[in-house]
This record gives C-alpha cells, sequence and structure tokens, in this order.
C-alpha cells in the first residue's frame, strides 16, 4: 500500500492555546479574527446518569431551564435580550454530561457573557418554567412511546446495562417526570456545575486575556470542585439474546450491540478503521452494500464504536419493513462475524484510511464544530495536541492490525439484539 499523507492542512483548528485564568479555570483558545464571531462550547463532566433513583430525567429537565430566565430577568425578558443582542446561548444533557453553547459577535460578547453567567449562577427555576419545560418532555415521551427508534433503544440500554445507572432513560420517564420538583433541580444543580469538572472551548475574535476574564466571569464562582458518588464502569450484557418491543409500524428497528473497545486503547484507531469499513463508511461500507445495494433490504444500515464514560460498546442497526427484519439481521450478524474472522482487504484499507485522512478536516469548516471537538478531545483526555497527532496515528494503522481489531471488536459475534416494531420470523428469546 502506498504511503498515506497524514498531515493535517494548516488551519486555525491547529492553532490552540491553552489559556488559565486567574482563578485557575483552563480552556482551550483558538484564536481566529477572520470574522468578527466568537463561539464557545463548555462541559460539566457528570450527566443523567448522576442522576437520583426515581429521578430520571431530572438532568434532561434542568439543561432546559438556564435559558428560561436568570438573576433579575424572567424568561420573557431573557429570551428578549438574548435576541435583541442576537447571541446564542444553548443547554443540554447526556448520560455523562451537562454541556452549554455560546456563539455572539464579538461587539455583543460583554452582553454574552454576563446573560451566560446569570444563567449559570443565577438560575431562576421559577415554577412556571419547571412545569412548562416538564410538559415539553412529557410530550416527547408520550410521541416516544409509539416511535420504534425510541423504544429499540429504550429497551437495549434497559438490558444491556441492566442494574447499571445507563439503563435508565436520559430524558426520563412518564413515571418519574411528573415527580420532578423544583427542591429536585435546585439540588441537582448544586451538587453537579464546579471548576473541577469543566471543560471549555473558545474559537474566534478574542485574546487569550480577555478569555481568562471572561470564564472568570461565567465560572469563577462555582466550587473548587464536588464529590460526585462513584459510577461503575459496566458492558453490554445479554449477548446472545433478542428483544422484541411490538409497535403497530409497518417498519421495524434493528438495534445490535456488544462490548467495544476504549477510546484510549491502544487498539482503538484500527478498530475506528475496521468499523469504518464494515459500517462505518455509510455508501462504501460492507454493511451498505449487502443490505441495501445487494438487496435493497433498507435506506440506511449502519455501525459505530461509541465511547461512553463508563461502556464503550461496539453499536449497529437498521430500519426495514416487518416482513425482512429476519433477513436484514442475518446478514448484518454474518458480515460482522465474516469481518472478525477474515478482516479487511488490503484495498479496503486503503480507501478507508484514504478517506478518514482526508475528511477529518470537514470537522473544523465553522467554529462551532471547532469548539465541539475540542471539548469533545478534553472529555477524551486526548491531549491538547491530539488534532496535530491524529492523522499520523491513523496513518500509521497496517493491515494486520486492523484485522486484530476487528477479531477483538466482534469476537464471536454475539451480540445483544433489540427490534421495535411487529417483526415477521423474529422472537423475543433469553
Amino acid at each position: 500500500m502506498a504511503k498515506l499523507k497524514a498531515d493535517v492542512p494548516a488551519s486555525p483548528s491547529t492553532r490552540i492555546q491553552r489559556v488559565v485564568s486567574a482563578k485557575g479555570i483552563e480552556a482551550w483558545l483558538v484564536e481566529d479574527y477572520t470574522v468578527p464571531i466568537l463561539s464557545m462550547d463548555f462541559a460539566f463532566v457528570g450527566g443523567a446518569a448522576h442522576d437520583p433513583d426515581g429521578k430520571a430525567g431530572l438532568s434532561y429537565v434542568m439543561s432546559g431551564l438556564y435559558d428560561e430566565g436568570a438573576g433579575p430577568l424572567d424568561a420573557q425578558a431573557f429570551h428578549e435580550k438574548l435576541d435583541d443582542t442576537a447571541v446564542e446561548l444553548s443547554f443540554s444533557s447526556n448520560r455523562d454530561r451537562l454541556e452549554g453553547g455560546l456563539r455572539t459577535l464579538t461587539r455583543n460578547a460583554k452582553t454574552a457573557f454576563d446573560l451566560l453567567a446569570l444563567a449559570i449562577n443565577q438560575p431562576r427555576f421559577d415554577v412556571d418554567a419547571i412545569e412548562r419545560v416538564k410538559a415539553q418532555v412529557i410530550a416527547g415521551l408520550k410521541r416516544g412511546e409509539t416511535d420504534p427508534d425510541t423504544q429499540v433503544w429504550r429497551a437495549f440500554q434497559g438490558r444491556a446495562f441492566k442494574d447499571h445507572s445507563y439503563a435508565r432513560p436520559d430524558k426520563g420517564t412518564l413515571e418519574s417526570v411528573p415527580g420532578i420538583t423544583r427542591a429536585d433541580i435546585l439540588a441537582v444543580h448544586g451538587s453537579r456545575l464546579s471548576r473541577g469538572n469543566l471543560k471549555i472551548a473558545a474559537v474566534g475574535a478574542i485574546s487569550p486575556a480577555e478569555l481568562g476574564k471572561a470564564i472568570d466571569r461565567v465560572f469563577g464562582a462555582l466550587p473548587k470542585a464536588l464529590a460526585f458518588s462513584p459510577i461503575a464502569d459496566t458492558a453490554i450484557a445479554g449477548l446472545g439474546e433478542t428483544l422484541v418491543t411490538t409497535i403497530e409500524v409497518p417498519q421495524s428497528t434493528l438495534a445490535l450491540g456488544r462490548p467495544g473497545i476504549a477510546r484510549k486503547d491502544p487498539g482503538f484507531m484500527a478498530a475506528h478503521v475496521a468499523n469504518h469499513i464494515l459500517g462505518g463508511g455509510s455508501f462504501t461500507s460492507r454493511l451498505w452494500t449487502e443490505v441495501r445495494e445487494k438487496r435493497g433490504l433498507a435506506y440506511s444500515v449502519w455501525s459505530q464504536l461509541s465511547t461512553a464514560r463508563h461502556a464503550h460498546s461496539f453499536l449497529a442497526g437498521t430500519a426495514t419493513s416487518n416482513e425482512r427484519v429476519a433477513e436484514s439481521l442475518k446478514i448484518i450478524k454474518a458480515e460482522c462475524l465474516k469481518m472478525a474472522e477474515k478482516g479487511p482487504k488490503p484495498a479496503e484499507l486503503d480507501k478507508a484510511l484514504k478517506f478518514l485522512l482526508g475528511s477529518y478536516a470537514l470537522r473544523f469548516d465553522t467554529s462551532r464544530k471547532i469548539a465541539s471537538h475540542l471539548v469533545e478531545i478534553q472529555i477524551e483526555d486526548l491531549g491538547i495536541d491530539y488534532i496535530a497527532n491524529r492523522n499520523g496515528l491513523l496513518a500509521a494503522v497496517t493491515l494486520a492490525e486492523t484485522r486484530k481489531a476487528a477479531e477483538r471488536l466482534i469476537g464471536d459475534g454475539s451480540m445483544l439484539v433489540s427490534v421495535a416494531g411487529k417483526p415477521k420470523g423474529v422472537t423475543a428469546s433469553a
């Protein structure tokens, strides 16, 4: 195989500065004055997996309230202030983190940081806003009751991570969300946000000194550190089992999974390549070719490596007509096992590496994407030089390493299978 070029194209994304504020808060900055815009992403490590028993959805509800009024501004006044200055604030939550983002023209940066500081430090959590957000979440949960995509993963996670907090739905349940109170929200807000579990990345027209002052203004009053209840690492269980959630729809959704390879494992890059060849490469993958192109069984089919904080997994899935579920499932399993037993061909490896090396720069075509990626790198603890080193690590992956990684990833091919719909020829088993 010809030697592949591994250089990351020169761009602002490769010029990352480590900024440490006067209060010791670290942020990564890509200073760029090309356009007068600033993007900042941040994340507090610790999310829905830390929600108390019986309070599933608490973190998710709380994340929807940070822009619903803060300090002296009620929800309407807060949103009017955002609109008047064209400032975007966003907040969300998943099982491992509470995260947020800020987008602003630099001329409005002071107002943007002031509003974010109010949201982080003085959220109102007004009762009417809480009830409004809860009602929105409950409406979404009710829609999910008849949505095969929602139900397939709810069943999958419940069995895969049984007796672990990862089994709980991040957005909660129709039983848990109505019982969430303002006191619950205040308690989790006070116990989840600290400088010690904070990751920040900023991209745009701001100097290191200005950013340092801004992040102190926003986050400097938070506790230095908080003690979290430890969460044990876990792995997908129930291999060999099939779960069926019956929903009256013409098309079923399938999800398959087994334990994967950790992000910092030396074999992860090779596993990343193997997965791309198997099902991560969309129009060029083996699963795409066998399931869609040759047989027309589904519109899309995929596989991916999932690296949650306390579990790493290999996942695959598709959606197909109820009558063709059994056939689709059989082909997906067969292709996974074939990859484990024989690995990729040299031409497949060459094609995959060319794509993965060349497409990496597309993650840096907007300030928003760059900031998000930099926060992810911090959470994964990959190092501030990861962007510069990533393509070199990838280009060094050999055919033998990719075959070994595929064997580790797929093993004997046994998986936990979840199907939601009215599949023909597929029955639940334990």
